[in-house]
């Protein structure tokens, strides 16, 4: 079953990631992690993307100085990132097709708008407000402000609470199997949104019933 299919919206609130969600923007990470590696002399391992895909910020820079044995702390790993993504977003990342009619179509009928997303503050606002929607959320909520990554329900009860609704009333929006299901035990309804890459399309939509592979389905 789309969510298309549910009664008009009947929810309070609607919580998005953003990486591969409502932005089009991994094509930016897959460079970084390719420069990244390049520039220590390695190839990004093949099981990279998979291993970090619901870690936090924090967690992946962690994971990479562990992994590849780096002199960097992951404090400087995280601002080498930043730096390297921060001009991508806010010169070049767009909305996915439809995203900016739908978080629109959404506020208008006074659904509450967050964000749960692995990046920085200063990235999601720059490219949410580069994108003209940045107005439209009543909270932003990233992993820097909770211990675990989205594969918890952390993040999202947080977001809830910032836009002071029930996680009953939350529908929230992800690309990323792990993260679908933090959203699940966060006790939201949880859509799974397309995003070549990200997973087995075809579990996901066994995993979960509502899911979308565009935004243009709920226009």
């Amino acid at each position: 079953m789309s969510i298309v299919n549910c009664s008009l919206f009947p929810y309070a609130a609607a919580i998005f990631d953003l990486d591969g969600t409502l932005l089009d923007s991994m094509w930016v990470w897959h460079a970084v992690d390719r420069d990244f590696f390049a520039a220590r002399g390695l190839a990004v391992p093949a099981d990279y993307v998979e291993k970090i895909q619901s870690l936090t910020f924090r967690e992946t820079a962690q994971y990479t100085v562990a992994r590849l044995g780096l002199p960097e702390s992951p404090e400087e790993i995280m601002a080498e990132w930043d730096e390297m993504s921060f001009r991508e977003y806010r010169d070049r990342v767009r909305l996915k097709p439809g995203a900016g009619e739908v978080l629109r179509a959404l506020r208008s009928r006074g659904v509450r708008l967050g964000t749960a997303t692995n990046l920085s503050a200063r990235v999601a606002r720059t490219v949410l407000a580069q994108n003209g929607v940045l107005e439209l959320f009543g909270a932003l909520t990233t992993t820097e402000e909770v211990s675990r990554g989205k594969g918890y329900p952390d993040i999202y009860l947080l977001a809830a609470r910032k836009l002071g609704a029930a996680p009953g009333q939350c529908v929230a929006f992800d690309d990323v199997a792990k993260s679908l299901l933090g959203i699940r035990a966060a006790g939201m309804a949880a859509c799974a949104v397309y995003e070549p890459g990200s997973g087995d399309w075809n579990e996901m939509i066994r995993q979960f019933d509502v899911n979308i592979k565009g935004f243009e389905e709920l226009l």
